[in-house]
């Protein structure tokens, strides 16, 4: 509580007493009492009078303070009057009932937004469910029926999968807890599965594939891992130089296994580096070089890797980028199975 603001709004009633204690005085004195009993009553007064202002701040200030320490200890501060106790003063058990009011049409609101947002996610996941069957029918078809025309019609439902895969797992990626199977698995399994996703994306565009493959083995989800390695070639074709290249390969480093995936691009410029992993931020090159880049492909890697424990960054050099992605080494369990 604001002491100064505090006392600030007590001069009327400082003011009140003060006239009171003239009147009291001037007729005292008309009275014929001597100067030292007025002074006297005075004294007991003003003491009196700021014993009680006194106690009365230290009380409300103590009160006070103890309500914001609890609300700073909610995690949802919207409940704060069904925590607190209820007040003795008359004023302030309207603020109270006010409290009351606004916390129960806060949850009522807040309940209505998460149903819709539910109803919304499952729409979403209903609708990727069903548009994947004609996808596959269409591609099954182009592969059955090989042309000029359907090799280009392949590219194109690669990258429309790719977008409604990454309407899922964008849906998802709030409660991906549901959707775990971690589990020990053969790091470059999943990036064999991720170039197999985007074959005709790097065939179209004349990209290589180099793998430095090793027998390394990580726990996570090989399904989350696939998306992000999806996303990550999507990028390095989008942003490919004149002989596009992408590399494959692992580095140990302390107690973590890292993947690195690097391209010999136009790489990312230093400025942007350090918000390449934030919704919605395209960058320099996206803007020039990549009209249709939309900033989502990378946050949502940040936010899967934050969601498993993976860490993952990113290095450019004026000229290609290396994104790596860090898998932590439980030494117990594998000297568990050793």
């Amino acid at each position: 509580m604001n002491g100064k603001l505090y006392w600030k709004q007590r001069l009327p009633l400082l003011c009140l007493h003060f006239l009171c204690m003239l009147a009291l005085a001037l007729f005292l004195r008309i009275s014929g009492n001597s100067l030292d009993g007025i002074f006297l009553i005075l004294a007991v007064w003003i003491a009196v009078l700021a014993g009680y202002l006194g106690k009365s701040y230290h009380d409300r200030k103590l009160k006070l303070d103890q309500l914001l320490a609890l609300a700073g200890q909610l995690k949802e501060r919207c409940l704060i009057a069904e925590v607190m106790e209820r007040p003795e003063r008359a004023d302030d058990q309207v603020y109270y009932q006010i409290l009351k009011m606004a916390g129960k049409s806060m949850l009522e609101q807040i309940g209505a937004a998460r149903r819709e947002r539910a109803e919304y996610q499952d729409q979403i996941e209903q609708w990727v469910h069903e548009i994947k069957t004609p996808i596959t029918a269409m591609k099954l078809l182009c592969e059955n029926h090989r042309s000029g025309l359907t090799n280009e019609m392949l590219v194109e439902l690669e990258k429309t999968n790719r977008f409604t895969e990454q309407a899922l797992y964008q849906a998802r990626s709030e409660h991906t807890e549901k959707d775990y199977s971690v589990r020990e698995i053969r790091l470059f399994d999943a990036v064999h599965q991720a170039i197999a996703e985007n074959k005709y994306l790097l065939l179209q565009n004349g990209v290589h594939i180099e793998l430095q493959e090793t027998e390394d083995t990580v726990y996570s989800d090989e399904k989350w891992i696939c998306f992000m390695l999806n996303q990550l070639i999507v990028n390095a074709v989008k942003y490919r130089g004149l002989q596009p290249e992408i590399a494959f390969y692992t580095v140990q480093q302390e107690r973590d296994l890292v993947l690195c995936v690097q391209d010999n691009g136009i790489g990312i410029d230093a400025g942007d580096l350090p918000r390449i992993f934030e919704k919605g931020f395209t960058g320099k090159n996206g803007r020039s070089a990549a009209q249709d880049a939309t900033g989502i492909g990378l946050y949502l890697c940040k936010r899967l890797c934050d969601k498993l424990g993976i860490g993952i960054s990113a290095d450019s050099a004026g000229q290609g980028t290396t994104i790596r992605l860090s898998f932590h080494v439980n030494d117990f369990i594998h000297q568990v199975q050793r």
